[in-house]
């Protein structure tokens, strides 16, 4: 293997741009030629290799379809020949197979289509390029740990007089060393992440959902104690489960599912199943694959694409759905309202025994509430009212807001008796229904009681 070269301060990376259309590589250079590189040009994949075999180069950009050499074949050479060359695939058309082979045989960093948007391609680079420079410096701290390791042990061995005094300082010092290798590890990127990354490449970050998925699944399976299979599983299965949407157009793609009617509906219900046969293709990803075409199934029946209903889901299946409904209720893509944290938990709550798993909804509640600050649905002195059980006394436990999104009362607010009638009046004017999070005072508890 080629090694890789150290980053120096006056390093400037090297990116090599490989499309059989001069037009496209003009196109390239022009968007490039105020950013800090070197820039390579090549119009088919046998001159690429060649460029690559008389210079180090830092990133590979190539089109996909391109005579004689396609760019996945051209990547996989780049990966066997040059594997420290960060790999990205551009292309004008969707071809399932073509990114599989890129992923799997070329390992690319980013698949990106054409046209392309500017500033996303620029901030893509300069990702890559970052991501490359952290692996190089991971790996210039993996060779001073050992260097480091090396120099404690002779100096252990010679310094054997002096052992009693300066074990605990060594100690110290390896326990530092130890933890920053495992930060190292933990920072590095996993295969399925590039898929994930793929998937949200065509989201606005506001919608993005696969991160807080991947991470409300990890934290289940700590709490629980779940053994590392069924963990490793459920992760893969977090990051890769919208991977069979990737062909929708970008409306749909934000467009809330319960407003999706005709052709776009009966797309939406067999994203699971495009989801399953993408990655049934890939022998690790098997398990995780059947988890992914069974998290649209029902408690009760009702889901897709088999119907599927009670414990004849798959464990993991039903906790995916949790944790995919919890977030996309947040970010608009069930409903056409975004729900805060705590309404998007009262709506599984609601729903249990329907739609979810009953016994793991207060489960995944609390594991929710241990990863995140703002709920207060577990708080057993918040209530959930309507404008109607409202009384004078109680206290807002969240923020009101209607359902256009307007800020109607701050979390704190002291409800009178005049507040609540407002609150009714508005409430009927706009034919929404609030659900609203208060907590009631002993004081207005007792009074409440007391009238009825």
């Amino acid at each position: 293997m080629e090694e890789p070269t150290v980053p120096t301060p006056s390093h400037r990376p090297k990116v090599l741009l490989v499309d059989d259309e001069e037009s496209i590589l003009n196109s390239l250079r022009r968007l490039l030629r105020t950013q800090p590189y070197d820039l390579l040009l090549a119009t088919s994949g046998a001159q690429a290799l060649e460029i690559l075999a008389q210079q180090p180069v830092d990133l590979v950009m190539s089109d996909a379809r391109m005579p004689n050499m396609d760019g996945a074949s051209l990547l996989t050479h780049v990966r066997e020949r040059h594997p420290a060359a960060v790999r990205i695939m551009l292309t004008g058309y969707a071809d399932p197979t073509a990114i599989i082979k890129a992923i799997n045989d070329g390992q690319i960093h980013r698949y990106i289509s054409k046209p392309w948007n500017d500033e996303e391609l620029l901030l893509i680079l300069r990702q890559a390029l970052e991501h490359q420079h952290s692996e190089r410096e991971r790996q210039r701290l993996e060779r001073l740990t050992r260097v480091q390791n090396d120099q404690l042990r002779q100096l252990n061995s010679t310094l054997e007089k002096h052992v009693a005094a300066r074990t605990a300082e060594l100690q110290q010092t390896a326990d530092m060393l130890d933890l920053a290798y495992e930060e190292l590890k933990h920072s590095y990127v996993t295969g399925t992440e590039v898929f994930s990354l793929l998937a949200n490449l065509r989201l606005p970050p506001a919608k993005q959902t696969n991160r807080q998925i991947i991470e409300l699944v990890r934290g289940y399976c700590q709490a629980h104690g779940l053994d590392e299979a069924v963990s490793r599983d459920l992760a893969m299965a977090a990051a890769l489960y919208n991977v069979g949407k990737l062909s929708w157009s970008d409306t749909m793609m934000v467009t809330p599912s319960d407003l999706l009617r005709h052709t776009d509906r009966d797309r939406y219900r067999s994203y699971p199943k495009q989801s399953e046969s993408v990655l049934m293709t890939l022998d690790p990803m098997k398990d995780a694959a059947r988890l992914i075409l069974h998290h649209q199934e029902r408690w009760d029946g009702s889901g897709f694409p088999d119907r599927l209903k009670g414990e004849a889901i798959p464990f993991g299946s039903r906790l995916l759905k949790l944790a995919v409904d919890f977030v996309e209720l947040q970010r608009g893509l069930i409903l056409e309202r975004q729900m805060n944290t705590d309404e998007a938990l009262l709506y599984l709550r609601q729903y249990a025994g329907r739609l979810y798993d009953p016994d793991l909804v207060e489960d995944f509640i609390q594991v929710c509430a241990a990863f995140l600050s703002d709920i207060t649905l577990i708080d057993p002195a918040v209530k959930v009212l309507t404008t109607r059980d409202l009384a004078e006394g109680m206290i807002l436990a969240r923020n009101l807001n209607a359902d256009n999104g307007m800020l109607l009362l701050n979390a704190g607010k002291v409800l009178s008796g005049l507040l609540v009638e407002k609150l009714i009046a508005f409430e009927a004017m706009e034919g929404g229904k609030y659900q609203i999070f208060v907590k009631v005072p002993e004081a207005v508890e007792a009074a409440l009681k007391a009238q009825g």
